[in-house]
């Protein structure tokens, strides 16, 4: 499975992915890329930015709505 298809797959059964989930579950080194080829393919992916606790902001990707609906 390409890591596209796993990230999708990931955002429609869990929800939201972030890169480090991404690289810890897929190998994926570069989610942003990944998320922008799901968003040229034609899905709806919505981008959080969340705060931890130390301050950094990271980006949180979810799927809005599959491909075709």
């Amino acid at each position: 499975m390409s890591q596209c298809a796993e990230i999708l797959n990931h955002m429609q059964i869990k929800g939201a992915i972030t890169a480090l989930e991404a690289l810890d579950q897929y190998g994926c080194f570069r989610l942003a890329s990944r998320i922008n080829d799901l968003r040229n393919d034609g899905h709806a992916i919505h981008t959080a930015t969340i705060e931890l606790h130390n301050g950094k902001k990271i980006a949180s990707y979810s799927l809005l709505q599959t491909k075709g609906n």
